[in-house]
């Protein structure tokens, strides 16, 4: 028996539906949502519908713009000649946080997973090569995830490039910082062995 009424019962669905909202976080959120003043809901609603009418992707290189290219294409101070190949909009963020890089990016729009029938043609790689014969690039970094799916992807991706006489980089990966040895599993520390250097 559903003790709250048909409407509320909708809101609590659809936020569900969101990743990593579960039932009972959806319900709180609901509660949020109608507690707040000065028409919350309102805000939040048309947030939402404004971003969804208004968002799309860049034409160049696939991340979250607003009216033609995203706000990182049309940056001029960056650099021409190195690009970051990432899987999605929401991987540039943790990179431009870092502060360490002021290249350009290209998002993919997903990763190789026959499993899920997505392969080459489905993710943005002939607009990656496009934009190699176009530009004046010398080097690729490769910054997908270190997943079964990320790395087929990479090692499909440094194949393809190689030929082309470009740099073509991985991220490294191994250990993070504040790390203690007992609590990194056996493949994160297999890595950071094998991408040592120099100290």
């Amino acid at each position: 028996m559903n003790c709250f009424p048909e409407s509320l019962e909708k809101l609590i669905a659809e936020l569900s539906k969101l990743p990593g909202v579960g039932p009972k976080t959806a319900q709180r959120l609901a509660f949020h949502i109608l507690e707040q003043k000065n028409n919350g809901a309102e805000r939040l609603a048309s947030a939402l519908v404004t971003a969804a009418e208004k968002l799309d992707e860049c034409p160049v290189c696939f991340h979250i713009a607003e009216e033609g290219h995203c706000a990182l294409c049309d940056d001029d101070s960056r650099d021409n000649s190195v690009i970051c190949v990432v899987e999605s909009p929401r991987d540039v963020l943790p990179i431009e946080r870092s502060g360490s890089f002021h290249g350009r990016y290209h998002i993919l729009g997903g990763l190789l997973s026959p499993m899920d029938g997505i392969g080459p043609t489905e993710l943005h790689i002939r607009e990656l090569l496009k934009r190699l014969e176009n530009e004046e690039v010398k080097e690729v970094i490769l910054a997908t995830g270190s997943n079964v799916e990320g790395e087929a992807t990479a090692a499909y991706l440094a194949d393809l490039l190689k030929p082309l006489g470009l740099v073509v980089t991985r991220i490294a990966q191994g250990m993070p910082v504040g790390g203690d040895l007992e609590y990194i599993d056996e493949i994160t520390l297999a890595k950071a062995l094998a991408g040592r250097r120099e100290f």
